[in-house]
């Protein structure tokens, strides 16, 4: 009893220096004293295995012991799953796809297929580092859906073939090697870039967060969509004067055509000031990110004056309510002193508060913001201009279910391949993880 006590007592490592000097006949035996030991003696008893034919091999393959790592998903064995769910689904409208790293080329060729598909998004939920979604796989399923509306993309991976420059410069921009193998489009080739999504026909809503924007093509492609929506994050490997100039190329490109713009960055360019010649002649509804720079609030929206904005929205963390408010208060005192003309469409501002549940405040912080907010709102009444201040709504994608037709009922489906479980497909999902 006192040398199994003692054995149980010993640090791993010990345990696995003396299992390691048995023979193969000694740790098997060993391996039957506790489920612990059998544990310590696994990597010795499966370091040497014969396999003498196939019977032997699909039964090593049932039993053997799972590894204690995460395990790893081949992204052919993803990419099966998602092409099943494809060929089951010919009505689909809806489709998520979260995973960590990329797919299989193979997954490609169904989407040509989904005549009903209006709304896609692709997210990597993996470190881009280490799996890596390369833009031009998405790029090829977005191009080859015949019907796409509404692209949402998160994460994705710059192509070295399309970004050679980047390459050993700094800030060391992750890239994506190896993936010259997507078959070349039908129509464009093999610019599979993301700036080539602006030649999807019938885009209407593009939203583009946490992705590098530093393509040169962004403003030479030709531009065959007439968005409606934007909604443009920045990159958090390139500085904020980087990530504002990709906007500012961007929205330029687009503009002509969007009806509401989501912001995260400033934007400095005077062009935009100008109603004759603003590339914003149609911007209504402009939305502004918590991650927005609060001190760039004003200038921001001087230089987006040649717009015919009526609402304005922003969202901010609790421990910015004061800030906001008080960036606000400052735009609408330039809009008084503006005269009649600057931002005379504008009927609307909204605060929506998102909570941090990494700070702590008390109750004077507490009256702090809400004097702010009263004030705020109690300015707009003065302008008559409707204000609403409140709770940020958790950001969700609410499906509308219709009438199927085919081998599935599903109209949307959320399939989710990131951690350590395996692939999750909700069909007939109402929102989104």
């Amino acid at each position: 009893m006192s040398s199994y006590s003692t054995w149980h007592s010993l640090p791993n490592e010990i345990k696995l220096a003396v299992v390691d000097n048995l023979d193969l006949a000694t740790a098997r035996v060993f391996s039957k004293v506790d489920f612990q030991t059998y544990k310590i003696c696994v990597p010795s008893i499966f370091k040497s295995v014969n396999l003498d034919c196939l019977d032997q091999l699909q039964r090593f393959l049932e039993n053997v012991p799972p590894s204690n790592d995460e395990p790893f998903v081949h992204p052919r064995v993803v990419s099966d799953a998602v092409l099943s769910i494809l060929i089951a689904s010919p009505r689909l409208r809806k489709l998520a796809l979260r995973m960590a790293g990329s797919l299989d080329k193979s997954v490609i060729t169904p989407f040509a297929y989904l005549q009903d598909l209006r709304s896609l998004t692709i997210a990597n939920c993996g470190d881009e580092g280490h799996s890596p979604l390369s833009e031009r796989i998405v790029v090829s399923i977005a191009l080859m859906t015949p019907s796409l509306e509404q692209l949402s993309l998160d994460r994705i991976t710059r192509s070295k073939l399309h970004a050679p420059e980047l390459e050993g410069m700094y800030p060391y921009v992750p890239l994506v090697l190896g993936d010259d193998d997507i078959p070349d489009h039908p129509i464009i080739g093999s610019e599979l870039s993301l700036p080539s999504l602006l030649q999807i026909p019938t885009l209407k809503k593009l939203t583009i967060r946490d992705t590098h924007l530093g393509d040169n093509r962004w403003t030479t492609i030709p531009v065959a969509c007439r968005l409606e929506v934007l909604d443009l994050g920045s990159c958090y490997h390139e500085t904020e004067e980087f990530n504002r100039l990709c906007t500012e190329r961007i929205m330029a490109a687009v503009g002509p055509t969007v009806d509401e713009f989501s912001l995260t960055t400033s934007v400095s360019d005077t062009v935009f000031s100008l109603p004759a010649a603003t590339p914003l002649p149609r911007l209504r509804k402009l939305h502004i990110s918590p991650f927005f720079p609060v001190d760039s609030v004003v200038d921001t929206m001087s230089n987006l004056a040649g717009s015919p904005i009526e609402s304005l929205s922003m969202q901010c963390y609790e421990d910015d309510v004061v800030d906001v408010c008080s960036a606000l208060e400052d735009f609408l005192s330039l809009r008084v002193e503006r005269g009649p003309e600057f931002y005379k469409k504008l009927t609307r501002i909204d605060v929506s508060v998102t909570a941090n549940d990494h700070s702590v405040s008390d109750a004077e912080e507490a009256e702090e913001r809400l004097e702010a907010t009263k004030r705020l709102q109690e300015y707009c009444h003065d302008l008559q201009l409707s204000s609403i201040v409140g709770k940020a709504v958790p950001e969700s994608y609410s499906f509308v279910h219709g009438p199927s037709v085919g081998q599935s009922r599903s109209n949307c489906i959320n399939f989710t391949g990131c951690g350590d479980k395996h692939p999750i497909v909700a069909p007939r999902c109402a929102n989104m993880l």
